[in-house]
């Protein structure tokens, strides 16, 4: 069953980010949010506990991190499925359908 995991980052707009796996999620926050701060938003101890967790691939740290510092939500789902064509045949779906909840009496 194919899934992917995202991330919505409650920020103003907010932002979502999707990934094969909650493992690449980390290393997508972690390059396209945390290191994306700019230098000067951060205090100089902050600065660099965030930088060190990312030079030394703690992934998963720095967004934590930076989730604290920034006092922005980031909310992780790690799996959500992919639906596909296989999944939901066209000519069959009319009929599964029949079968759903919706559908039964009582």
């Amino acid at each position: 069953m194919p899934g992917v995991a995202y991330a919505v980052v409650r920020s103003e707009p907010p932002q979502v980010f999707l990934a094969t796996d909650v493992d690449v999620l980390h290393r997508v926050l972690a390059a396209e949010l945390v290191a994306r701060t700019p230098a000067n938003a951060l205090a100089d101890g902050d600065m660099e506990s965030v930088r060190s967790a990312l030079l030394d691939e703690r992934w998963g740290d720095a967004v934590l991190a930076w989730i604290d510092l920034m006092g922005v939500a980031v909310d992780v789902y790690t799996h959500l499925h992919v639906y596909t064509a296989n999944d939901l045949p066209a000519d069959l779906i009319g009929a599964q359908i029949q079968f759903a909840p919706l559908f039964r009496e009582g």
